[in-house]
């Protein structure tokens, strides 16, 4: 067999081992948060139960499968969403940069865990065009280090990639940090002109809110909120 051929299947064999460390270690992540949130969810249900029996909010978590869960508290709704592949970042990306990835190039490639907030009605009634918002994206590498990359309130930066790990007291204060900033964070009425025009259609079929597109921000982003 040719010795370049050799090299090749090598390296193709050392990626994917490389790629299966750093999505076990995301899947553990993973994993770490979602009984994080059981554990807040039974928490929020039973101080509901014993202080607040009168309280509307609205409280449920929901196992979907090995990629997804979600946890409803009042009117938000955090989705956890676990991606089935690695990534490698741009080279104009802050973290390759640092000294952490020059030393170790394959410290750059990390499992990724997409974290949103929609509102609780959205999902309830089935508002298909409501929208969702992408608060942050947790990257785990190989070496079980990571960092959060989105709103400033979840607490994580790019410099602090490769000093911290990612455990249980992490996946406590990433969940604590999120929630508390959806809490913060208010739906904002639409412009009046983007909605005073309804067709005789839109009456007919349903309420025409419920055609509108409803959202805290109108759509996903990572820049900082023009509003706050």
């Amino acid at each position: 067999m040719d010795q370049k051929d050799l090299e090749t299947y090598r390296y193709i064999f050392a990626k994917d081992a490389l790629k299966q460390k750093a999505y076990g270690n995301a899947k553990a992540a993973f994993n770490l948060l979602k009984d994080e949130s059981r554990r807040v969810f039974e928490t929020l249900e039973k101080m509901k139960k014993d202080e607040y029996a009168d309280s509307p909010a609205h409280l449920r978590f929901t196992d979907k499968d090995e990629t997804e869960f979600s946890i409803a508290f009042s009117s938000d709704v955090l989705l956890f969403s676990l991606h089935s592949n690695v990534f490698e970042f741009s080279r104009n990306h802050p973290v390759m940069n640092g000294a952490y990835v020059k030393e170790d190039k394959e410290r750059s490639y990390c499992g990724v865990i997409h974290i949103y907030n929609f509102l609780a009605d959205s999902l309830r009634q089935n508002r298909e065009n409501d929208l969702g918002y992408l608060i942050g994206r947790l990257f785990v590498n190989k070496e079980n280090h990571y960092f959060v990359e989105g709103k400033q309130e979840l607490g994580v930066f790019h410099t602090q990639f490769g000093r911290a790990v990612f455990d249980r007291e992490a996946a406590s204060s990433l969940m604590h940090n999120a929630m508390d900033y959806c809490a913060k964070f208010d739906l904002l009425t639409p412009p009046y002109d983007e909605i005073k025009d309804v067709t005789v259609g839109d009456l007919l079929t349903e309420l025409s809110y419920k055609k509108m597109a409803t959202g805290k921000r109108l759509g996903f982003r990572f820049n900082a909120d023009d509003e706050k």
